[in-house]
C-alpha cells in the first residue's frame, strides 16, 4: 500500500501541493494519506499579535487539513485511509517538525511545497526542502515549486 505524508499550511505553496498531488495518478483505495501541519516556535512578531490570535491558529489549520481531507475523499480515497495530524508542540523550524513526524509515520513519500526565493533569501532563511531531502534517507521527497 502506498503512503504519503503531505505537509500543509494555508499558504499558496500548500494549495499548489494539494492540487499537484490530487492530479497525480494513483490507486485511491490503496492510498494511505497523512495530512500534516506542524507549528514552529513563535517569532517576536507573532508574540506581539497576542495570545488570543495565537490560540485561534490550531483551529484555523485544522480547517485547512479537513478541507484537504475532503478533496481526497472526493477523489476516491476512503476516509479511513486519511489521517489528520496537527502537531501543536512547536519545533524550532517547520523542517524539523516535518522530519520528526516523517520519521514517526514512515511514509513512502513526503510531499512539501516550496515558494520561489532569491539566492539571498535562501542564504538567510535556509531551504527547508533541501534539509528534508538530506535528512529523510530511505524516503522519497517530492518538492512542488510555486512561483
Amino acid at each position: 500500500m502506498d503512503s504519503m505524508l503531505i505537509a500543509l499550511s494555508d499558504s499558496m505553496s500548500s494549495k499548489a501541493v494539494l492540487e499537484y498531488v490530487l492530479a497525480m495518478a494513483w490507486c485511491p483505495e490503496d492510498l494511505q494519506v497523512t495530512l500534516l501541519h506542524v507549528f514552529r516556535k513563535q517569532s517576536g512578531g507573532e508574540a506581539l499579535m497576542g495570545q488570543k490570535f495565537m490560540k485561534k491558529q490550531p483551529a484555523r489549520y485544522m480547517e485547512v487539513l479537513e478541507q484537504a481531507r475532503d478533496r481526497f475523499v472526493e477523489k476516491g480515497v476512503p476516509p479511513e485511509n486519511i489521517t489528520l495530524l496537527m502537531v501543536t508542540e512547536p519545533y524550532d523550524t517547520i523542517a524539523d517538525g516535518i522530519i520528526d513526524q516523517a520519521r514517526r509515520v514512515n511514509p513512502s513519500l513526503v510531499v512539501i511545497g516550496r515558494k520561489r526565493m532569491s539566492k539571498a533569501e535562501e542564504f538567510v532563511l535556509g531551504d527547508a526542502s533541501i534539509k528534508l531531502v538530506r535528512a529523510l534517507e530511505g524516503m522519497a521527497v517530492l518538492v512542488v515549486k510555486v512561483s
